[in-house]
């Protein structure tokens, strides 16, 4: 079949809760896709960073293929023989002494509040079901009921009311309101380091550092969304780290699997994670053998490969070439490692229109927040891809 026989049954058959480009991908390997008619794309997307080992890699592959051969499902009512090597080489890697996989990034948020909130009432105090948990403007967190009870995006509520009680709203960036709205029932704060789909907005320096000591000063938790800045993208394993920022709770996802499977993770010491007895939280796919051994592979590549040095040093010259190109459109390049937005002037015309062309250019990006461009390749990418898809973009950016 064709694209646009792919698209016209997508559109009959299947809820339109995205906007994809027109794209029918049916191969990938590397950086690169392939659609249906066989023209190749350099995919700058990266699946919302996760595929930072690159589409299709062989070593996480044999992995996965290897574990289907054996057992993939057992659910956690009895031990399989991946899991526990998992737990150990997360914690080996991440420092943290715990973790709790799960499968979506969302899932591993709702974790992380349920355990917030226990930690609340059974270690500080709070009188049970008082709870407060603070969240900056602009996040992402998911789209469970909870968590857009939370979003200050309306296209996220505006149907889907009533919401969950117990959270707080701050200004991003500020860590003075944060200080300011929390209270005696405050039991967490969580923030991305780096808002990506808000349209890759970078804090302020010393925001991350100065809300963990706010945090630690009023017996508060801190959480890090690092779903999607998390496992080497932004030039580190965590974008916490270049502030040398520890948060109590690290969650990540996406790239935890390089792509091939939905897995995700709560990270802590024991004093937190150790709070979770039997019967209070699972999930019959959390820490499966099919996802724990495709996570431990693309774990192995993330460190074998050096992803995090090779995010830093491309992403700051990828970064640096795209804040040359002259267009009167460009309002703003910034990012940090692989993860970069381009943000349009408001009379450009929105993003949409730019990935458009890039797409018939043959480099596949997408739009986010309306007038932001994200460039996010897999980390595998080389430097001589880059200056190939340079003037490319270059053409796009100068359009009228």
């Amino acid at each position: 079949m064709k694209t646009k026989e792919y698209i016209e049954i997508e559109e009959r058959y299947g809820a339109h809760n995205y906007h994809p480009l027109d794209v029918v991908i049916e191969k990938a390997e590397g950086v690169w896709v392939t659609d249906v008619e066989g023209k190749r794309y350099l995919d700058c997307l990266s699946a919302y960073s996760a595929v930072n080992q690159g589409h299709v890699h062989p070593k996480i592959l044999a992995a996965m293929l290897e574990q289907a051969g054996k057992v993939t499902l057992t659910s956690r009512a009895f031990r399989n023989d991946q899991l526990p090597l998992l737990y150990k080489e997360l914690s080996e890697i991440t420092g943290y002494e715990m973790s709790l996989p799960m499968n979506s990034g969302a899932e591993a948020v709702e974790t992380a509040l349920k355990l917030a909130r226990k930690w609340a009432y059974t270690v500080k105090g709070i009188p049970r079901h008082q709870a407060e948990i603070i969240t900056a403007e602009g996040n992402f967190h998911g789209r469970t009921i909870s968590i857009i009870s939370f979003s200050t995006e309306p296209a996220y509520r505006n149907d889907f009311g009533p919401f969950t009680p117990g959270f707080i709203s701050a200004p991003y960036g500020d860590a003075s309101a944060i200080e300011k709205a929390i209270t005696p029932n405050t039991a967490a704060v969580m923030v991305e380091p780096i808002q990506g789909e808000a349209g890759v907005i970078i804090p302020p320096l010393g925001y991350l550092k100065k809300v963990a000591e706010i945090c630690k000063k009023n017996n508060v938790l801190l959480i890090a969304d690092e779903i999607q800045t998390g496992l080497c993208r932004t030039g580190k394993l965590f974008a916490s780290d270049y502030e040398e920022v520890r948060p109590d709770m690290i969650v990540i996802g996406k790239a935890l699997s390089g792509g091939f499977y939905p897995v995700s993770a709560v990270l802590a010491d024991t004093p937190i994670l150790g709070l979770f007895k039997p019967g209070e939280h699972g999930s019959t796919f959390g820490g499966n053998p099919l996802a724990a051994a495709t996570s431990r592979a693309a774990l192995k590549v993330l460190v074998e490969e050096k992803l995090a040095n090779r995010s830093s040093e491309l992403g700051s010259y990828f970064q640096e070439r795209l804040s040359e190109i002259p267009s009167k459109h460009v309002k703003e390049v910034r990012g940090r490692g692989l993860l970069i937005g381009v943000e349009l002037n408001k009379d450009s015309g929105g993003a949409r229109r730019f990935c458009e062309a890039l797409q018939k250019k043959g480099i596949l990006a997408k739009e986010t927040h309306d007038y932001v461009i994200r460039f996010a390749p897999p980390l595998v990418i080389d430097k001589s891809t880059i200056d190939w898809a340079l003037p490319l973009i270059g053409e796009v950016l100068q359009m009228p």
